[in-house]
């Protein structure tokens, strides 16, 4: 892995582009959604991106490292749980939710890869 920074990481890049669409797409859920479902989505789909940065900068602690990706997997899935109600009570159409449930499982997948390879993130001595 390169040196640079947690914004580097594809990871990080897919995860914040897609807290930025439910942003966008959760401005038009109901009012009375916004101390719910609305603030839990936004919530749970940015705090991988701040999981992926928080174990980045910790990363010469292996265990931490994936500690902090598995919080992320964590939270990616919530996001994933929480599009599914917001599918189910029709706020956002089929297309809107495979897509966005498309970007999370790559999101998952490229988390696991660093759960499962964590020395391919560690510091260069």
């Amino acid at each position: 892995m390169a040196a640079g920074t947690f914004r580097d990481l594809t990871v990080y890049k897919k995860a914040f582009a897609l807290a930025m669409e439910i942003y966008e797409i959760s401005k038009e859920f109901p009012k009375e959604e916004r101390y719910s479902l609305t603030d839990q989505i936004r919530r749970s789909s940015r705090s991988v991106c701040v999981n992926v940065g928080e174990g980045y900068r910790k990363r010469q602690y292996p265990a931490h490292f994936v500690s902090k990706a598995s919080d992320a997997d964590m939270e990616n899935t919530e996001t994933r749980i929480w599009l599914d109600f917001a599918y189910a009570s029709k706020y956002i159409t089929d297309d809107i939710k495979q897509d966005m449930e498309s970007k999370a499982v790559e999101v998952g997948k490229l988390l696991n890869h660093m759960i499962e390879n964590p020395e391919k993130y560690a510091r260069k001595k």
